[in-house]
């Protein structure tokens, strides 16, 4: 249960940077709001991750995950480049995951 809190944090985290951007034209207040109402959801299912799993691996899992699930957003809606490095990159960041998965439980 600890990995899907934190897959659902990371639903989040991902959707954070992009209603963000896309709230650049609204008042400050509102974005505020948008920016508190996104991120209090992660501190909770962070925090139920970390009754179950060591911090380390919840908070290394969660950035990891965050940062590729961003950068796969960031790819297919935004355009942004996927060369072979950056690709490369990102499978590696997984495979780490992967690894804190299969090793700390």
């Amino acid at each position: 249960m600890a990995w899907i809190y934190i897959l659902l944090a990371d639903v989040f985290e991902i959707a954070w940077p992009f209603v963000l951007k896309r709230t650049a034209g609204l008042p400050k207040w509102t974005t505020a709001l948008l920016a508190v109402a996104i991120t209090l959801p992660i501190f909770f299912l962070l925090g139920e991750s970390v009754k179950r799993l060591p911090a380390s691996t919840v908070y290394a899992s969660f950035v990891g995950i965050g940062t590729v699930g961003t950068a796969v957003v960031g790819i297919t809606l935004f355009g942004e480049s996927a060369n072979i490095g950056r690709v490369g990159s990102f499978v590696l960041i997984l495979v780490g995951v992967l690894g804190l998965k299969l090793f700390s439980e």
